[in-house]
This record gives C-alpha cells, sequence and structure tokens, in this order.
C-alpha cells in the first residue's frame, strides 16, 4: 500500500442486530400463546389435581358460558344445531378428542345435557377441562 491510496472496503454481515430482535419476537409469542384460545371466556372450575390437558392437535373445544350458550371451537352454535356443527367441526378427523369447558357457576345438569347431546352424535368419550386450585386466569 501506497500513502494517499483508499484502503479496499471489506463487507461485513453484523446479524446480531436480527438475533436481538429474533429472540424478542420468540419471547412475546411465548407469552402470549398461551392467552390465545378459542371461544368465550369461561370461569373453569377448580381442581386439586387436573389430570395434564394434552395436547391440542386434532381436539374439538366444546365451551358452555355462564348463560348457558355453547360454543363449538370459536363458533357460537344454537342447542338445536349443536350436532351438525360437532360434525363440521370434525371434518376428515379420524380420531377427534372432544373436550367441554364449563363454567363453573353452571348446574352439572346443564353440562351433563351436552355430554349426552355428544354421545347421541356418535362420539364416545368427552374430556372435561378444568383448573388447577390457586392457579390464576381463567
Amino acid at each position: 500500500m501506497r500513502l494517499g491510496e483508499p484502503t479496499p472496503i471489506k463487507a461485513v454481515i453484523n446479524i446480531t442486530p436480527l438475533v436481538d430482535v429474533v429472540l424478542v419476537l420468540l419471547i412475546i409469542f411465548m407469552v402470549m400463546a398461551p392467552q390465545m384460545r378459542k371461544g368465550p371466556d369461561v370461569n373453569l372450575p377448580n381442581t386439586t389435581k387436573p389430570n395434564s390437558q394434552g395436547d391440542e392437535r386434532g381436539r374439538i373445544l366444546v365451551s358452555i358460558d355462564e348463560a348457558g350458550g355453547l360454543w363449538v371451537n370459536d363458533r357460537p352454535v344454537a342447542a338445536e344445531h349443536f350436532g351438525e356443527a360437532l360434525s363440521d367441526a370434525v371434518g376428515a378427523e379420524t380420531n377427534p378428542k372432544i373436550v367441554i369447558r364449563g363454567d363453573a357457576k353452571l348446574n352439572f345438569r346443564e353440562v351433563r345435557e351436552v355430554m349426552v347431546a355428544i354421545e347421541q352424535t356418535g362420539f364416545r368419550g368427552v374430556g372435561l377441562i378444568a383448573k388447577r386450585a390457586g392457579a390464576e386466569g381463567k
């Protein structure tokens, strides 16, 4: 190199800002994922030791709100069309798992009526979702 001669430009890619942004987005999605649930807000009954709720793949969520309204996944459904909506939600699923989220203020009779309607539609076995006693959130 001679004096006064320009030095060659070296291109260096700095990926540190990219990694920082990706990690922040990952943390945001990890925190928000449990809050993105289908259906209405339901005040779940407390239990001392609920079993593992399992994964959500192939699961059809039936919610019963405080007023007794029925929801299949995130759609409100009239009681007279409940069987049709449940069959539509199953689609081509070979082994669907149906779980019920019932509000804690409901009578057991109302939850049992929904369980009977699910059995009459042709599905066997229904899961119930509860929250651990002392757990926060709905």
